[in-house]
């Protein structure tokens, strides 16, 4: 086993949600109907058990103080205003000060840094490492930091709202315009009032913004002319750069370990290229971008200096359609040859916020069946993989919890808890005693795959070698519900095969005399064979000559490794 792997598995967590025991949840209910979750919920017990399921890092996601409809006005906070807050907990991705904690989250609220502190500190003394949010493309409407330096100026303090752009404003204006909203906004007592309007977070250059805009966000201005032809002022460094790294310098210094970074690409590359070097050269934290636009992976690499990128429009697209019956199995192919040159730089998931549960009735419809592209996620390359809480019990996404509705998503906007997590807790214990048999079972296979894809040094760093290329469709294997491959470092090998179908398979896979070459895989000589996730041990052989034959039980996989050293 290869303990000291450097392969991240990411936990993404909602603590709103996480530690929050309150039940039953209200549909639209406020912080005191349905409650939440605090960070001191994350104990040493709960982060022992993210750790056994194979985690080294967790994304606590919503920790940045963000918009929302609880006053907390008694604390010092300034009140948001309910027109330009989605849902009654308000988005996470609609930061109001970046140098503070979101209050929700304390058990103490003067006390929220000192909490998150102390968060940061355990969640360390279990063996893991913190990832936050960095939402560095927009901001809350009503940003205004009141726990920042006071000598330092604040987002927007200094800039000049006659001009649409200048290239140390913080912000884009439509000057001469009031900001208005068409479409049934919560409004209070009074409308909520902004003038001259600021251009919303996905770039709508309208004082009248839509329903599915990002209305409640404004935004930031990194020295790029948007509606001048795109041109760059990147000289001398404009001021919002200067003020993002002091930023990301703070939160560095309160022991954070990276950032995903919101919404990257939405950012200038030059940014990036600028800041990354800066803050590493404080810390070598790491950096993960969510970035949609494929034909940008190798900028925000190469350019950027990104560790990992979302690996969402490949892989993560297609194992859904493979899971659902739209796509064959056998285009999986294509997404690592798509990212060959940069694949231990791409992030594998299948459920994060903003993507619908596999268990619910908008995916798969059943947990169970996102096992084999699971396995995949988790084993067919050496870069990050992430699961986001909940998904190893299986759970659905389908609860009316308010704003978000029922999408198949855990809602990001509202105060809810879940059953499973709550059955999982069982009064701080964490163990298994109130999860169902179908429950139990898919905490073990999560457990089993992620902490064989970092631990299995072949699985972790080693070689690959697709071999679909050679298994057409026959009568017995069907490239369309099945796919393998091989990973191999130093005298191990492992035969990687999955099955989607509902129904049992008995393959047989051939195995080329290129990969024998290429792997340096001795042929048809004796091995001690062990299938990884059973523990069942053996003698085996793999040769060109024969395929070789694996019995697939329904919506399964199997790591079979064939250990060379020691046997002739």
């Amino acid at each position: 086993m290869n303990k000291n792997s450097k392969k991240p598995i990411i936990y993404q967590v909602l603590p709103r949600i996480f530690g929050n025991m309150q039940c039953p949840a209200k549909e639209y209910g406020n912080i005191e109907e349905n409650g939440c979750g605090k960070m001191a919920d994350f104990t040493p017990e709960a982060l022992d058990a993210i750790r056994q399921l194979g985690a080294t890092h967790v994304w606590y996601t919503g920790i940045l103080e963000h918009a929302t409809r609880t006053d907390y006005s008694a604390y010092g906070i300034p009140k948001d205003h309910n027109a330009v807050v989605k849902g009654k907990a308000g988005s996470p991705y609609a930061v109001k000060d970046y140098y503070d904690v979101a209050p929700d989250l304390a058990v103490s609220v003067p006390d929220r840094m000192a909490e998150f502190e102390a968060l940061v500190e355990r969640t360390h003394e279990a063996g893991l490492k913190v990832l936050i949010d960095f939402v560095p493309n927009h901001v809350a409407r009503q940003y205004h930091s009141d726990a920042k330096d006071p000598l330092e100026p604040d987002l927007g303090q200094n800039d000049d709202t006659s001009r649409a752009f200048a290239r140390d404003n913080n912000f884009y204006y439509l000057p001469g315009q009031a900001l208005a909203f068409h479409f049934g906004a919560k409004q209070e007592d009074f409308e909520y009032s902004e003038f001259p309007a600021k251009v919303t977070g996905n770039d709508c250059f309208s004082a009248t913004p839509g329903r599915n805009d990002w209305y409640e966000t404004v935004k930031l201005n990194y020295g790029v002319d948007l509606q001048g032809g795109g041109t760059k002022y990147f000289y001398p460094v404009p001021d919002t750069w200067h003020k993002m790294l002091a930023i990301l310098r703070f939160w560095i210094a309160r022991g954070v370990d990276g950032f995903r970074c919101d919404m990257a690409e939405m950012v200038p590359v030059e940014f990036w290229q600028w800041v990354i070097p800066r803050v590493k050269s404080w810390k070598q934290v790491i950096f993960i971008a969510e970035v949609y636009q494929s034909a940008l992976y190798r900028d925000y690499i190469r350019t950027g200096g990104f560790d990992y990128l979302y690996d969402k429009v490949g892989l993560y697209d297609t194992l859904r359609s493979v899971v659902c019956g739209h796509a064959p199995a056998s285009r999986i192919t294509e997404c690592w040859q798509a990212v060959d040159d940069i694949r231990p730089h791409m992030l594998s998931f299948l459920e994060n916020h903003d993507e619908q549960r596999i268990a619910s009735d908008f995916f798969a419809g059943r947990a169970e069946a996102g096992i084999p592209a699971m396995i995949v996620a988790a084993t067919i390359g050496t870069g990050p993989v992430m699961v986001y809480f909940g998904q190893e019990l299986g759970e659905r996404g389908m609860d009316e919890e308010g704003f978000s509705g029922r999408d198949g998503r855990t809602s990001i906007f509202d105060y809810w808890s879940l059953d499973t997590l709550r059955r999982r807790c069982h009064g701080g214990r964490y163990d298994e005693a109130l999860l169902t048999d179908a429950e139990r079972s898919l905490l073990h296979q999560y457990t089993a795959i992620l902490r064989l894809s970092r631990e299995e040094k072949a699985l972790a760093e080693g070689t690959f070698f697709d071999l679909m290329y050679v298994n057409p469709a026959s009568d017995s294997f069907d490239p369309a519900r099945q796919y393998a491959y091989l990973r191999k470092a130093d005298e191990v090998v492992v035969l990687v095969a999955v099955n989607f179908a509902d129904t049992p398979r008995r393959v047989r896979i051939r195995i080329p005399e290129d990969a024998f070459r290429a792997m340096s895989i001795p042929d048809n000589a004796p091995a001690r064979l062990t299938d990884l996730l059973t523990g069942t041990v053996a003698i085996g052989t793999l040769t060109h000559a024969c395929a070789y034959e694996v019995e697939l039980p329904p919506c399964s996989g199997r790591l079979l490794k064939f250990d060379y050293s020691g046997l002739s």
